[in-house]
């Protein structure tokens, strides 16, 4: 495990799967339940309420609703209704009533509803109110039951929301609401006149707040079902996973860290795995594959210190390779020495036979300032960032760091025939990184850039070099004049 790198097991991972796995699906199966009960109940409590209203405007007589709204709605009656209200005095509206020959039939219709009401249980309220057109914010109450005093007959009151913008041929279908009253499940149907006209409606309200209370204690008691459910199968599983699973894992990786070959070792002072797993499944085939892999890096080292002087050769080799390489160690481009034999080739063989070449030479902008200020990590992670933006558009041309802050792109081929085009694009990558504000200082990526190509009298690369040189220094005074930096 790298230094400083939090290690995160695969044991915890495992467990922590198998225990959100099965609290989502108890949770969710409970959830689906409640939903699946609470939609069954409101159904049933939507068509209940349906019935019941429309039961009730069939039995009303909608001729004498009718012949009552027109009365409740003169002046005169609500001038009436207003001084019952005053007085509490319902004796006024029963004169009136009895005087315009309602009365009989209104004390019937009243006397139907308050029967209605103490025969069917559940049932909060039923009324009758004449309802205005679909643009009217009051409706007026007709017909109450005999619990509520007879000059509430012409009563204003404001619209039901689920009533407001509509007529009473397209009423709403029922509706659960909780306001003022408590939790009602509430429906509203039409009464008809003898001539097909409807001429108010009939509301019917159902108490539903012993139903919402059951209900919340069912979605907590299968909430708590849930997690106790989660609890048992969390315990068999991790058990399961635990003997499958983690426990041989959990042995091979301590097995795996007292693994110390040498070339003076055998294979159990090396601390080859030897283990007693034989499961029919991938741990047995990955447990077998590392414990061959041991046993092979075993032989293998023993033979090697055999044959010390093959080794001894090999490693000359390789290091006479690395020299040739010469890579960059920060950012692996070319270094200083690899870029001094490509110049010196250069010479020898493009200037002196004629061939094309150009110089694009880069500078770092900025550098210093991330480094005294947030360190030379910050630093190296700039000149990464800057190296690999050079790197992406030169992609067919070696790019080396001749310097701290200082790298140059030698352009041939095809990198060449495109060399104004691809140093435009290398200026504007930067250019477009230097400008998000947005992130680290260290994230900004910013260099000079200038480009210059042989001419037909250069006679040496120093000579293109010397003018790419002067173009990127032409470049780094702009950035500083337009970023006072």
């Amino acid at each position: 495990m790298e230094k400083g790198r939090r290690f995160f097991s695969v044991k915890l991972k495992i467990y922590i799967f198998v225990a959100t796995t099965v609290l989502v699906v108890a949770l969710g199966t409970s959830l689906i339940a409640y939903l699946i009960s609470a939609n069954r109940i409101d159904a049933y409590y939507r068509q209940n309420t349906s019935d019941n209203a429309r039961n009730v405007a069939s039995m009303v007589d909608g001729d004498f609703l009718a012949e009552l709204k027109v009365v409740a709605t003169s002046e005169e009656f609500q001038a009436l209704r207003d001084q019952a209200e005053e007085e509490d005095d319902e004796e006024i509206i029963i004169t009136y009533l009895q005087e315009h020959g309602l009365w009989e039939e209104y004390s019937e219709t009243r006397t139907l509803l308050t029967e209605y009401l103490a025969n069917m249980q559940g049932i909060e309220y039923v009324y009758i109110v004449a309802h205005g057109d679909a643009n009217a914010e009051y409706d007026m109450y007709l017909v109450d039951d005999e619990d509520n005093p007879v000059y509430e007959t012409g009563y204003y009151e404001v619209r039901e929301d689920e009533l407001r913008g509509t007529d009473l041929t397209q009423l709403p279908e029922p509706t659960i609401s909780n306001g003022d009253w408590g939790w009602l499940c509430s429906d509203f149907k039409p009464v008809y006149d003898s001539e097909g006209n409807c001429v108010c409606i009939v509301g019917c309200d159902i108490n539903m707040d012993e139903v919402m209370a059951e209900r919340s204690s069912f979605l907590i008691s299968l909430g708590i079902g849930a997690l106790i459910y989660t609890a048992v199968v969390l315990v068999g599983a991790m058990l399961f996973v635990n003997k499958t699973i983690v426990g041989p894992v959990t042995k091979m990786t301590d097995e795996m860290k007292k693994f110390k070959p040498s070339t003076d070792k055998d294979y159990e002072t090396a601390g080859v795995m030897n283990l007693d797993i034989y499961s029919s499944d991938e741990i047995s085939e990955i447990y077998h594959g590392i414990r061959n892999m041991q046993m092979s890096i075993v032989d293998y080292l023993r033979d090697m210190g055999k044959t010390q002087a093959d080794l001894k050769n090999k490693e000359q080799r390789i290091s006479k390779l690395s020299d040739e390489t010469n890579k960059d160690a920060l950012t692996g481009v070319g270094s200083k020495t690899a870029y001094v034999r490509k110049t010196t080739d250069i010479t020898n063989r493009v200037v002196k036979e004629g061939g094309e070449f150009a110089v694009v030479m880069i500078d770092l902008n900025n550098l210093k300032n991330v480094n005294d200020g947030y360190g030379h990590k910050a630093g190296d992670m700039y000149i990464l960032g800057c190296c690999h933006t050079i790197c992406e558009v030169f992609k067919h041309s070696p790019v080396y760091r001749i310097g701290g802050d200082e790298f140059v792109a030698i352009l041939e081929g095809h990198d060449y025939e495109n060399r104004i085009a691809l140093t435009e694009k290398l200026k504007s990558d930067f250019t477009t990184s230097f400008e998000q504000e947005d992130r680290d200082p260290w994230l900004r990526f910013s260099a000079a850039v200038g480009m210059a190509e042989k001419a037909s009298d250069d006679t040496t690369y120093e000579l293109v070099f010397k003018r790419a040189d002067k173009a990127m220094y032409d470049d780094k005074a702009a950035f500083k004049k337009a970023h006072a930096s």
